[in-house]
């Protein structure tokens, strides 16, 4: 088969990396790729949101399936545009991919099938939300309703802090994303990532994980995109993950497909867990970064066998084929993130470092400079692991990370800590 990924982070290279072990995959381009995927894989220069170029392509190339990474070019339509083509995809329509695309979509949707979540509501002017916020008190969460590349939630600690994330929500910090904001109750417990393939019917769990988002040591600053995760979560019980499935996941997708927009692709689901019940914090309709990561170290090349299966209506029967092993990844981010840094700073050591089906670094924000590896963004490697363990996991890891010189970038050390 000839493949074409879309994106170039370091989701797109785990993603690519698991489709290159299946011998199902003759041809594998990554469209825009980055300097660490175009070692397996050709990288193209292609719009990626832009469907009609995204079909052109396809026809061009010979394409027989596509994988969308990023919620952008789900969101846009892209998906539509090859179904519409004939060309086999994984991703949601944009109508499904709502359920990242707008919080109070989603919540909606929570209320039509009694799905437990958070307390909310929706404003479309500062003035109502900043009477809601003074009238409640804290702790609240608020939340840019639309695309904000996961930087569009704001948990404060003072009244203060609330109307002045709402006066920048609605004052375009966040453009579009910020004309309709989300207020929710703050839900006390342990949040975990859980993982669904659904091909419009049938739902299929294939693992958990437990990101890192504060950028500092004991999950302390301020949020990230992620600065490490592990897999699987210990807190998703396989009880907890059957209530899940009973209460939110199938619920909801049956309520999706009954409103004409059966939804098919992954589905990620933060769920917060507070005594043995779990609620839906949000829906992303792609896979997480840096979830992603530890999930295709764990999947291998099956992960493509199921990407297939979910695209073409064939998931009833299939089962995920787990190996009773843990993996981490831990990223190296450019000095400063997720404030302003720097892009440009070389990176060696990566050439010296084993690669293979227990020890990968995965590229995220890099570029190829005349033979130089730079970095060229926030988040920039994800170095990642698989063993017996996640002790031994963690070790691995963290001793590859020994191995990368680059001292324009940092990580945390703690990685893993709340199942250690």
């Amino acid at each position: 088969m000839n493949i074409l990924v879309l994106g170039g982070g370091g989701r797109e290279h785990a993603l690519a990396w698991a489709i290159k072990q299946n011998p199902k995959c003759d041809r594998l381009i990554v469209a825009p790729g980055n300097a660490g995927i175009a070692l397996i894989a050709e990288c193209a220069d292609l719009k990626a949101e832009n469907g009609a170029l995204v079909v052109r392509f396809c026809e061009e190339n010979a394409i027989d399936f596509v994988v969308i990474g990023p919620e952008g070019p789900l969101a846009a339509g892209v998906a539509d545009a090859l179904r519409g083509a004939g060309i086999a995809c994984f991703g949601p329509s944009a109508a499904a991919a709502r359920l990242e695309a707008s919080k109070a979509f989603t919540k909606e949707i929570c209320d039509a099938v009694g799905a437990p979540t958070a307390g909310w509501a929706r404003f479309d002017n500062a003035t109502d939300a900043r009477s809601y916020i003074t009238d409640k008190g804290l702790p609240l969460v608020i939340k840019a309703d639309g695309l904000a590349a996961g930087k569009g939630v704001v948990i404060p600690e003072t009244i203060d802090e609330a109307l002045d994330a709402v006066k920048a929500m609605f004052g375009g910090n966040y453009d579009a994303a910020g004309s309709t904001v989300v207020i929710e109750e703050f839900m006390q417990g342990e949040e975990a990532s859980f993982f669904v393939l659904v091909d419009g019917e049938t739902c299929l769990p294939i693992g958990t994980a437990q990101d890192h988002k504060r950028v500092g040591e004991g999950d302390t600053g301020p949020n990230t995109g992620g600065m490490g995760a592990y897999s699987p979560a210990p807190v998703l019980t396989e009880a907890l993950q059957e209530q899940a499935m009973a209460q939110i996941i199938r619920p909801m997708m049956a309520e999706m497909a009954r409103r004409g927009m059966p939804y098919q692709g992954v589905l990620y689901a933060g769920l917060m867990i507070d005594k043995e019940q779990t609620r839906l914090v949000e829906y992303n309709v792609r896979f997480g970064d840096p979830e992603c990561q530890v999930l295709m170290m764990r999947l291998g090349a099956q992960a493509l066998d199921l990407m297939l299966a979910c695209a073409e209506g064939r998931l009833e029967g299939c089962r995920v084929n787990w190996a009773d092993d843990h993996a981490i990844t831990v990223v190296m981010a450019a000095n400063g993130y997720p404030g302003a840094y720097e892009k440009g700073s070389e990176i060696r050591g990566l050439d010296d470092l084993t690669a293979d089906s227990r020890n990968m670094v995965f590229h995220a924000g890099t570029k190829n400079d005349h033979g130089r590896v730079v970095a060229n963004g926030g988040r920039v490697l994800n170095v990642t692991a698989r063993a017996n363990s996640l002790r031994e996991a963690h070790a691995r890891a963290y001793a590859m990370l020994d191995g990368i010189d680059w001292p324009g970038g940092f990580c945390r050390s703690d990685i893993g800590w709340r199942a250690l």
